[in-house]
């Protein structure tokens, strides 16, 4: 009863001269903009230094970085995982650290998480903090609404300042 045709159809008919002369018709004729709906930009996966990879010397980045090998030096990261078989030894700073392995040195972030793997020795400077039962940490822990600044070593509230202690 009822059937498609191309009679009713908007635009030129196929077979059609202006089949050929579209290609010369001038771009104002065209939509102003083809729609392209929008997807959010897929998160690049961390870089991953292997366990066979030994660094000696600083490391710093804007994205996420997993640690499996040995790294001496300080870390910068936006989000460092050190895995059980890591050993840092150095400063680490990063907004998100996640340990599983060997950490010697400060930790610097906004969450701390140590897993029952890890192992660290120095202070821990955080925003949050989590850490699972079978950890092992030996140093101290700071809360900071800021821990990420990097303005010198903090100072216990109650200490003196520096200045007038040698007067």
């Amino acid at each position: 009863m009822f059937s498609k045709s191309r009679i009713n159809e908007p635009g030129p008919k196929a077979g059609t001269p202006s089949d050929q002369s579209k290609a010369a018709e001038p771009a104002a004729t065209k939509p102003a903009f083809d729609y392209v709906p929008s997807t959010p930009k897929a998160k690049p996966p961390a870089s991953v230094l292997s366990a066979d990879l030994t660094i000696t010397g600083n490391v710093k980045t804007s994205g996420d970085i997993q640690v499996e090998g040995v790294v001496e030096g300080d870390i910068r990261a936006h989000l460092l995982t050190v895995g059980e078989s890591a050993t840092i030894k150095g400063e680490i700073v990063a907004d998100d650290v996640v340990v599983n392995g060997r950490v010697i040195g400060r930790v610097r972030g906004l969450k701390v998480r140590l897993t029952s793997t890890a192992r660290v020795e120095g202070d821990i400077i955080h925003k949050t903090i989590a850490i699972e039962s079978g950890a092992h940490f030996e140093g101290s822990v700071q809360r900071q609404e800021d821990p990420l600044s990097t303005g010198g070593a903090p100072k216990p509230a109650n200490a003196p300042a520096a200045a007038s202690a040698g007067k």
